[in-house]
């Protein structure tokens, strides 16, 4: 099988990395994380090389290309650094170093090299909060409580110190503290007992992290993904989350990371309610540019169930407004499970009961599943989620494999049961690998409705009709129009409770979003009298819809389906007649809004990829030849 190539590049050749990037000039661009289709991707699950059945960095840059296909404009890698691997590389063990199986320092530099010949960027997770209990910091200051590391880490003599704060694993985790039999203390940990929390009262502590930072960011990434950042401080009286402190040291990093390395983009993980969560934005946006906005994915799959708009309606309006040059992230998982925290006991015992019927599907306080699963492989029901993914305020986070509808293996342990290879041809062990397929680092996916036979890269490719097409044609949609990332939000209600109908508003770039939470037909009556003498036309075909009127406009659609119109000004010339002509005419308003925003440049251009008019690749598993 042959993956579609862009004509302007080569895979895995890193020829273009080393001389020539397709983003904007540094600087040119600060906000180009609120446009952008965000890719969350395993370097562990994605691609192999070296036939050692585990992903590399190397086998990722043969994938680019795809990638760039599919429309991804920033890929999202989860911890990559030396690491025992206890808890999937979220216990590091050296903040500057790659885990030796994933390549090394030279194999990141051409990855980001390539991903920026190709328009794409790339951000990092960065453990912010704690270590592994295998970093020399932490085997230095256990051993040597007088040395130089001995305060680097939060020590006491006894177990009852900051009393009021939560245990985040409960299935897990007894205590937050932890005796250590070496240096005979207790050490704070807000994770995992293997976990321990860096002691951001020591300056030094400060510096160390920022100088790794750097490291980072003078190899040419574009931002970080911050984890855990609200439990870096420890008071006593509070729960210890969210402390002034913290907000402090995080714009100490964005003054440092805006003076030195402009255009970078920090995204705050913080599974917290909005109005907690927009103080990591900072008064003045002077804090983190993004945060995940974690209440929404569980309303969107509470919503859908109870076939009620409403879970969703009212976390919207509780969602306070942010600084204009920010974003929210939003996603339909937490990259590996969909985490109930940001719920009601209520509320997660009716999700359990609904979307994890097996205990092995419950991780935490949330549910180990991948997205086609979780929906019952339903494909009106992917295309609804997926439409609400890219219409509802925010940059979208997409996790690698849905786009073909992976499944999942609810037997193997922890978290691996989401992270199985990715899938890419029906040959062996998926195209993922030609190693032995004993020694994979976990078996493919290979059960009668989701196996590797029959959900594959390749396999979708050829089906104009498949998920993968669909979404790839939805991201070329959603960059047309500038609204969806920019843009305002405002829910139109209706007497219909079944049916969430909002608009995005971007100047003159209109769209109506209609989408059916329910499994059967539904009408719907708009009060659309704003907009009376425009004109509706569906982005995904052109179609002119009746004009709007006084009265209210009349809709119906079918079970789980959805609409997304283009509200055209009465005065707007009609729209072209040829295909190949729509989208110049669609596109001349929203780049002048644009310009006049000063979201973009007069030279700016979109070299990433997702243009519908753009020919598929001819061989999306192979990305050298």
């Amino acid at each position: 099988m042959t993956l579609p190539v862009p004509a302007q590049s080569t895979p895995g050749t890193g020829e273009q990395s080393a001389n020539q990037s397709a983003l904007p000039p540094p600087g040119s661009d600060p906000e180009w994380f609120k446009r952008a289709v965000f890719y969350e991707v395993l370097v562990r699950g994605f691609a192999d090389s070296n036939a050692d059945g585990i992903g590399d960095l190397r086998g990722m840059l043969g994938k680019l290309d795809y990638l760039q296909w599919l429309g991804v404009d920033c890929l999202w890698l989860p911890p990559f650094f030396a690491s025992p691997l206890r808890d999937g590389g979220y216990d590091v063990s050296d903040y500057t170093a790659v885990l030796p199986e994933f390549g090394d320092i030279e194999d990141f530099k051409e990855l980001i090299g390539a991903s920026h010949s190709r328009g794409m960027r790339m951000i990092i997770d960065f453990v912010m909060n704690h270590t592994s209990d295998q970093h020399p910091w932490f085997q230095a200051s256990r051993s040597d409580p007088d040395g130089p590391y001995g305060d680097f880490y939060v020590w006491a003599d006894d177990d009852t110190g900051y009393a009021d704060a939560r245990i985040i694993f409960v299935d897990t985790e007894s205590s937050n503290w932890t005796f250590d039999p070496v240096r005979k203390q207790y050490f704070w940990h807000r994770f995992f007992s293997h976990q321990p929390d860096l002691n951001f009262e020591n300056p030094k502590v400060q510096e160390a992290i920022i100088d790794a930072l750097r490291f980072w960011l003078d190899l040419g990434i574009d931002g970080f993904r911050l984890d855990a950042v609200p439990y870096l401080f420890e008071e006593e009286g509070t729960n210890c989350e969210n402390l002034p402190r913290t907000h402090e040291f995080l714009k100490k990093v964005r003054k440092i990371v805006d003076a030195e390395y402009p255009d970078r983009v920090l995204l705050c993980e913080a599974n917290q309610w909005p109005a907690d969560v927009v103080e990591y934005f900072g008064e003045n946006g002077d804090e983190c540019q993004m945060a995940f906005h974690f209440p929404v994915m569980p309303r969107l799959f509470m919503a859908v169930r109870r076939e009620q708009r409403f879970p969703i309606s009212e976390i919207m309006a509780q969602t306070p407004d942010i600084p204009d040059n920010c974003q929210w992230g939003v996603f339909l998982r937490n990259h590996d499970e969909l985490t109930l925290e940001m719920v009601t006991d209520e509320e997660r015992d009716y999700m359990w009961g609904e979307y994890a019927k097996d205990p092995r599907m419950k991780a935490n306080i949330g549910i180990r599943r991948r997205l086609a699963p979780l929906l019952d492989n339903d494909i009106d029901t992917l295309e609804l989620f997926t439409a609400l993914l890219l219409s509802l305020p925010g940059s979208p986070v997409m996790y690698y494999g849905d786009e073909i509808g992976m499944g999942d293996n609810i037997w193997l342990g922890d978290r691996d049961g989401v992270r199985t290879p990715m899938q890419w041809t029906p040959d062996r062990n998926g195209g993922f690998s030609t190693a032995d397929p004993q020694r994979m680092h976990l078996p493919l996916v290979a059960d009668p409705e989701y196996g590797f036979q029959v959900t594959n890269v390749e396999a979708q490719l050829r089906n104009s009709n498949s998920m993968l097409n669909w979404i790839r044609t939805m991201i070329s949609v959603r960059k047309q129009h500038p609204t969806f990332g920019v843009g305002s939000y405002a829910e139109i209600g209706s007497r219909n409770p079944t049916v969430l109908s909002f608009v995005r508003e971007f100047g003159d770039d209109v769209v109506l979003c209609v989408n059916n939470l329910s499994r059967f037909p539904q009408p719907v009556e708009l009060d659309l009298r704003r907009f009376e003498g425009y004109t509706p036309v569906e982005l995904t075909g052109r179609v002119q819809f009746p004009q709007i009127g006084v009265l209210p406009y009349m809709l119906t659609l079918g079970g789980h389906g959805f609409y997304w119109f283009e509200l055209s000004k009465p005065a707007a010339p009609a729209v072209e007649e040829e295909e190949e002509d729509w989208e110049t005419t669609a596109s001349s308003s929203v780049a002048q809004s644009l310009l006049e925003a000063g979201v973009v440049g007069p030279a700016d251009s979109s070299s990433g990829s997702g243009g519908l008019g753009a020919e598929a690749p001819t061989n999306p598993t192979h990305g050298e030849s």
